[in-house]
């Protein structure tokens, strides 16, 4: 959807007799919605430099110009572009606008710039790859520039921005790669963006191909299916086994349904922690992207989808394939069906209402299913750790019945994390006091499972086996307010341990990739930066929310930090439904715990700060079951945790 179009003679006009902004005004409202004053000032300004810009004899008179183009599926909106021909075909210049008077680069994080917006400093992306990534993905989903071959070339134009020369951070050597594809042109540089438009636009097409991008049927190009399956092949980390495969081709038979008789469907798919769930779920993207379906990977946290961007493309590098991972809240204002398919990974984590203030939209789980033919759920209900997380089997089918959807439920029960033991994670359940279990005396195989009386040889063991492959990290639950002038410098401590002289960071500002970075075994995660993911080994502080008095195991939501969130509410709900309320946050709180506990494949090492919870946690450990050991070199779970007991 385009906001304003026109050729370039009439563009002219419009600013010259001061018509532009009253008309992308009007249109903005008909086609989009409400606006506001802060658009209203950016086009009155940037529109005035792209007067001057286009002010040359040289660019043809009815080229096209077209502002604001919403780009299917997603709620990017491109700031400006301009159609004509080449001397070898169609061809398009995308242009980013920027109001930005400074920035700052961000070491650590690809592609990530620092810089004020609406007077506060926010991390946003670089422009030149913000530009790049709207180019491809035009290119990736328009069948009309794919097959019309109509060249897309990307740039951005910051016309506020004052060059500080050699080591301006906008054009340091870490944006190489994205100012390479995309060109960033600043303040004094409108002669240089007028020479790279004139490049591409030799020729007017009297608005030919924005009529062709506007109009033209989505669907996945062949470049990204082939592009997705050659990151996948050969990928150890998307191998899928056992049931996995079951419920892969239940997913594939039901889209198969959906194009054949248009019925909407809902899948449902429960599995508890290390069941795979994220592994199916990538090689689903995969394989409907690669049918040329047109599909998206949905998850709350930033965490997950970025992490599993990064594996699936392997190199770390930023690339087109970024734009199949989105929130979950992207989908307020999609139309019905627009998608043909919506992942939903850790579905128990949606919220009500979308939005940084939770206040748009009505419900993400309704909106999700209207937005998609089919929409596959993820899900584990003992997973929810905020009082936001509404994300459940009864509410799925709720909306699924109002949308008359045909309901197709699965489970995954095969256990690929905790050394494959099912029999682990029902022990946690027990030792939590979340439910009684058949394995209160029993774990079932090994799992090197070890509890610390010092928080400094946790995290001195956790750094040892994180040296082999960068797979072992802390996490603690959040009893430590998160420190804001420490959230970017690692010498601001806001884990503090007074007694054994602990201290550490919480994760920094790289939340996003925090489980991959190489760095981030110095930093404590939280349950919001590793819910979803796994490690080879998992260290977890377990703080004074949780605490133990004669064996029974309690929870104390006044001891979690002013700074979490995740029982934002409680207070109200309190004084309206105090026994709710209690239950709730008691609820929350264990399930953060078993979280926390069951993200390690080969091992969980385990500090209380409460030392009555410690000794109960010891107990509970020798009083495993030692299997019969035929075999010398295996070493039983609970020789392993008392020989480590000297701590």
């Amino acid at each position: 959807m385009i906001v304003y179009e026109a050729t370039k003679n009439e563009f002219l006009e419009d600013v010259f007799n001061d018509k532009l902004v009253q008309n992308i005004s009007s249109n903005y409202q008909a086609k989009i919605g409400r606006i506001n004053q802060r658009e209203i000032r950016a086009w009155d300004n940037s529109m005035q430099y792209m007067f001057r810009v286009l002010s040359d004899s040289e660019i043809p008179e009815d080229a096209g110009v077209a502002i604001e183009f919403k780009i299917p599926y997603t709620s990017k909106r491109v700031d400006f572009l301009i159609s004509g021909r080449d001397d070898d075909g169609s061809s398009i210049v995308i242009i980013e606008l920027k109001q930005w008077g400074s920035i700052e680069k961000v070491d650590g994080k690809e592609a990530i710039v620092k810089t004020v917006m609406n007077r506060a400093p926010v991390e946003t992306t670089h422009p030149s790859y913000q530009v790049w990534s709207y180019a491809a993905l035009i290119k990736d989903y328009n069948e009309n520039v794919q097959n019309d071959e109509i060249e897309l070339y990307p740039c951005a134009y910051l016309h506020n921005y004052i060059d500080v020369g050699e080591n301006d951070p906008l054009k340091d050597d870490m944006y190489h790669t994205y100012l390479e594809n995309a060109p960033v042109f600043v303040k004094g540089e409108a002669s240089k963006l007028r020479s790279f438009i004139k490049r591409y636009i030799k020729y007017g097409d009297n608005k030919e191909n924005l009529y062709k991008i506007e109009h033209g049927r989505i669907r996945p190009s062949k470049s990204l299916q082939e592009s997705l399956s050659n990151m996948l092949k050969g990928n150890p980390e998307f191998i899928m086994i056992d049931d996995q495969k079951v419920v892969y081709e239940t997913a594939l038979q039901l889209a198969n349904e959906v194009v054949r008789t248009n019925q909407k469907h809902v899948l449902i798919v429960e599995g508890g922690p290390g069941t795979g769930k994220s592994v199916l779920a990538i090689n689903l993207l995969v394989e409907f992207t690669k049918r040329s379906l047109v599909c998206q990977y949905v998850t709350k946290n930033a965490a997950p989808r970025n992490v599993y961007a990064s594996k699936l493309k392997q190199d770390f590098r930023k690339g087109h394939i970024d734009n199949l991972f989105t929130g979950s809240g992207s989908y307020i204002h999609s139309s019905s069906n627009e998608f043909d398919v919506l992942i939903v990974d850790e579905a128990h984590r949606l919220n009500e209402k979308s939005g940084m203030f939770h206040n748009l939209g009505e419900n993400q789980i309704k909106e999700i299913m209207n937005a998609s033919k089919l929409s596959i759920f993820f899900i584990d209900e003992r997973q929810r750790v905020t009082l936001k997380d509404v994300g459940s089997i009864e509410a799925i089918e709720k909306f699924a019945n109002l949308h008359h959807a045909k309901i197709t439920k699965t489970r995954l029960e095969s256990q690929f994390r905790c050394n494959g033991s099912d029999g682990y994670l029902a022990w946690i359940d027990d030792v939590l006091q979340i439910r009684e279990t058949a394995n209160s005396h029993y774990i079932g195989s090994h799992y090197d499972l070890r509890i610390f009386s010092d928080p400094n040889k946790l995290r001195r063991e956790i750094e040892k086996v994180n040296k082999v492959n960068n797979r072992s990290r802390l996490v603690a639950g959040y009893c430590w307010n998160w420190i804001k002038e420490g959230k970017s410098n690692p010498d601001v401590h806001d884990i503090v341990i007074p007694e054994f002289n602990f201290s550490m960071s919480w994760n920094l500002a790289n939340s996003d990739t925090w489980a991959i970075n190489e760095n981030s075994v110095h930093e404590v995660g939280c349950i919001h930066t590793c819910q979803g993911l796994e490690f080879d080994y998992v260290g977890v502080i377990i703080g004074d929310d949780m605490i133990c008095r004669d064996g029974q195991v309690k929870t104390d939501f006044t001891k979690r930090a002013k700074t979490d969130s995740s029982l934002k509410g409680l207070k109200k709900m309190l004084k309206d439904e105090p026994e709710k309320a209690e239950k709730l946050a008691d609820e929350i709180i264990r399930n953060t715990y078993r979280t926390l506990l069951t993200r390690g494949q080969k091992g969980c090492f385990v500090f209380c700060t409460d030392k009555e919870l410690e000794e109960y946690f010891k107990k509970r450990v020798k009083e495993i079951q030692r299997p019969h050991v035929e075999n010398e070199f295996f070493k039983p779970l609970t020789l392993v945790a008392e020989r480590r007991e000297t701590y």
